[in-house]
């Protein structure tokens, strides 16, 4: 692998954006003989082919899709490296890439306009996802921070996290629900109905469970199943019977927009607070230590390591 060359990277996007050599070769600068000698040398290097050869053109095989992403990861990495070492030499703020789940985006972007309106110059990534595949992205250096719950990772240990806000969680629906207007109801009032969840095992499907169990009643088996809040929205917007478990601040967010209605039922349970979480041992970016200092919590001194 150490034989792959920049330019060879370059080719295999160029193959898979246009699906012929010749092209593929202006895109890239070179020859058609030193395209063909270029992917022949990667698919030596890798050892099987990446592309079928067809009377449609270069069409890319199972590892020639596998290969052109990596190659395409790669090159947003130096676009990246590029970016920020221009920033630095120019004494501006450099890139961030910080990952957040749902239930903390209000926050999120609370402290990422405040960031912003001290260090206007620093690019920001946002990536929304469950704190599994959060971790996932820190553990391969795709993410600088995220906010998100190190409970879920094999060995939290390998992650040095803070606590910096208490969840608290909302039942809700649409502002057309039959029972919307009720002030007071029970859990047991809303037993029968299809809800939406997050996926089985992740901290508010289990609150949720919990909730179900502790006041003696079955949970419901019609389900639907995401992450995202606004598939949630959009579904309590369709069918305005459903109901769904949602952060509170998230909540308050669509509620305030008439969007969706916050129901009276009070939760027994508490959820887990969030965590600012890095890799522990990691070397920060000037950019990521701003978003960093830009939590209170986050300037207690570290947490010690567990026994």
């Amino acid at each position: 692998m150490a034989r792959l060359r920049l330019k060879q990277l370059h080719l295999l996007s160029a193959l898979a954006d246009q699906g012929s050599l010749l092209k593929a070769a202006e895109q890239v600068a070179l020859t058609q003989p030193g395209a063909s000698k270029a992917l022949q040398e990667i698919e030596s290097v890798i050892g099987v082919p990446l592309f079928a050869r067809t009377p449609r053109g270069l069409v890319a095989t199972e590892a020639g899709h596998c290969a052109i992403r990596y190659a395409r990861l790669i090159q947003t990495d130096i676009a990246h490296l590029r970016e920020e070492l221009a920033d630095i030499l120019q004494g501006q703020g450099g890139r961030l890439a910080v990952g957040t789940i749902m239930g903390a985006v209000p926050l999120l972007t609370d402290v990422l306009t405040g960031m912003l309106a001290r260090y206007p110059d620093v690019a920001v990534e946002i990536v929304e996802d469950t704190s599994a595949g959060l971790l996932h992205l820190l553990d391969h250096g795709r993410l600088d921070a995220a906010i998100c719950r190190t409970t879920v990772a094999p060995q939290p240990e390998l992650y040095a996290s803070v606590d910096i806000h208490q969840e608290t969680l909302a039942v809700v629906s649409s502002p057309e629900h039959p029972l919307a207007g009720r002030d007071h109801l029970e859990l047991s009032e809303l037993s029968a109905s299809r809800w939406v969840v997050y996926s089985a095992n992740m901290p508010m499907r289990r609150l949720l469970e919990r909730e179900f169990h502790e006041a003696g009643l079955r949970f419901p088996h019609q389900l639907f199943e995401t992450t995202s809040a606004f598939t949630t929205l959009s579904l309590l917007r369709r069918q305005p019977d459903l109901v769904a478990l949602l952060a509170t601040d998230v909540a308050e967010f669509f509620t305030r927009f008439g969007m969706m209605r916050i129901l009276p039922v009070r939760l027994q349970s508490r959820s887990e607070p969030y965590q600012l979480v890095t890799r522990r041992g990691a070397v920060l970016s000037p950019a990521a230590q701003l978003f960093m200092q830009a939590f209170p919590a986050a300037q207690r001194p570290a947490p010690t390591e567990p026994a």
